[in-house]
């Protein structure tokens, strides 16, 4: 790549992300929202759009909007209106999609985000609007016809809309992964692109640095993981600098993301707000929120992620490093929090939640909430280790293997039938020591002259002649202590 020629430029990135609420119902009727449900088993004359049927509003829905405009420092319009979206698909069995047009029930807001060196940038929002979501059309079981699946049509959806102040594709990459990261600490989604739940577009475009003015932009879609959101951004960026390097001019098209090719591809030209005949949504009176409504889901907050970032290393000294792995996943911080209910060891803490309960969780391809051992037994094992009964090899490698198959027994328990407690008495150490000393007379005597290295070789015979029961704090001490005469 000729960096002169792509260095000229800066990209202009925007994202719509759609977030499918995790409610029981539709968004205006009382048909499941399930995933996963046999092909058009959950719908009703009403998510179909039959004459005489009357939508109704989701109270959920309308709560979950200001829960998350909350989260994202939004101001909440008191006045909503609802409108249909004209558009002709199959699978959108009304002919329309409900929607808000000029009165998101969010405006304005921002979302942080940090680069790899944990610099911060906040980025703009410019809306969030309630909607309905479509149905599914599916291409690759008939050879011959195109299959409608409408269980997913009606089911609610807010979409995020950003400013255009992303500049990279590993920047739309933090943000995705950060507004993934919110909803899920909210619970109102559950963050699986993969399945769709949540979808993003990227509006994206490119200018000569120091230009003001924004240059035609593409859409594209099908983005089904966060990576390939910065994929397709960043071979779009490619793509259209290459296309005004060589003359060209760049379309204003929708396009397609090709996961495999790792390119874009067109699907049609872009809709413009007219092509969809807007108009206020006649079968909806308007929602009134009010600041007392507001205040009460105010009151459902939790402690968000960047709050509690900063919590752990502030309040509880842990590292960036650590802190960012506990809140990467609310189910991993929630374990957390409820563990230092039990310990004020954070730091250790910390360390068994990223070391053993991770690892048991990847070897068993099972999430946080699975996991069978209860935080205060697992502050039960902390504090043998702090108190000098087991060592922390010990308690990883042999206890917490016994905790998991076992959820009477506690750890102590465990430590005390496997035969693991730790031999601190000082006079049966130094007799482990007195044997150790005496079996490497020559290496005493090195030891004595300098090579003070071999420390290491009288505390691995001391683990053995014990079995590995002494403490190695006091069994340490007491080895210098013997050196030293």
């Amino acid at each position: 790549m000729n960096e002169t020629i792509y260095d000229k430029y800066e990209p202009v990135i925007g994202l719509e992300i759609h977030i499918q609420l995790n409610t029981k119902s539709k968004a205006y009727s009382s048909d499941s929202a399930s995933y996963g449900g046999m092909p058009n088993s959950h719908v009703s004359p009403i998510s179909l759009g039959h004459p005489g049927t009357l939508p109704m509003v989701n109270k959920q829905v309308v709560e979950n909007a200001v829960l998350l405009g909350l989260a994202l420092h939004c101001d909440i319009r008191e006045v909503n209106g609802y409108a249909r979206k004209n558009y002709f698909y199959a699978d959108l069995p009304k002919g329309y999609q409900i929607t808000q047009d000029t009165t998101p029930i969010c405006t304005g807001g921002y979302l942080t985000i940090k680069d790899k060196n944990g610099a911060e940038k906040q980025v703009s929002l410019t809306r969030i609007h309630m909607e309905e979501d479509a149905g599914k059309s599916i291409h690759d079981v008939d050879p011959f016809a195109s299959l409608i699946d409408l269980n997913r049509a009606g089911v609610p959806l807010l979409e995020v809309v950003s400013e255009p102040e992303l500049r990279s594709g590993e920047e739309a990459f933090q943000y995705v992964t950060e507004m993934r990261k919110l909803v899920k600490y909210l619970d109102i989604c559950d963050g699986n692109l993969e399945e769709g739940s949540m979808r993003c577009d990227a509006n994206v475009s490119v200018r000569l640095k120091g230009d003001t003015k924004l240059g035609k932009r593409c859409e594209v879609k099908n983005m089904n993981s966060m990576r390939n959101v910065q994929r397709a951004i960043e071979y779009e960026i490619k793509r259209q600098i290459d296309e005004l390097e060589s003359g060209g001019s760049i379309s204003q098209d929708t396009r397609s993301f090709d996961a495999v090719a790792g390119t874009t591809f067109v699907m049609r030209s872009k809709e413009m707000a007219n092509d969809y005949r807007y108009f206020p949504e006649p079968d909806l009176p308007p929602i009134i929120i009010k600041e007392a409504y507001i205040n009460t889901v105010r009151a459902k907050l939790p402690t968000l992620p960047d709050a509690l970032f900063k919590q752990y290393v502030s309040e509880y000294h842990l590292s960036v490093y650590d802190a960012t792995v506990l809140t990467d996943a609310k189910e991993v911080s929630d374990y957390f929090n409820e563990l230092i209910k039990h310990t004020t060891n954070y730091k250790s803490a910390a360390n068994m939640v990223m070391g053993p309960i991770k690892s048991y969780l990847n070897e068993m391809a099972i999430e946080m909430v699975d996991f069978p051992v209860s935080a205060s037994r697992m502050a039960s094992l902390i504090v043998l280790i702090e108190e000098g009964k087991i060592s922390h090899s010990v308690a990883v490698q042999k206890v917490f293997p016994e905790m998991v198959l076992s959820s009477d027994k506690t750890p102590l328990a465990i430590a005390e039938t496997m035969n693991l407690i730790q031999e601190s008495d000082d006079h049966a150490l130094k007799e482990f020591i007195e044997q150790a000393l005496s079996k490497y007379p020559d290496k005493v005597l090195e030891y004595k002259a300098g090579k003070i290295g071999l420390i290491g070789l009288f505390m691995g015979e001391v683990m053995k002649l014990s079995k590995g029961k002494a403490d190695p704090k006091v069994a340490n001490k007491l080895l210098i202590e013997a050196l030293a005469y």
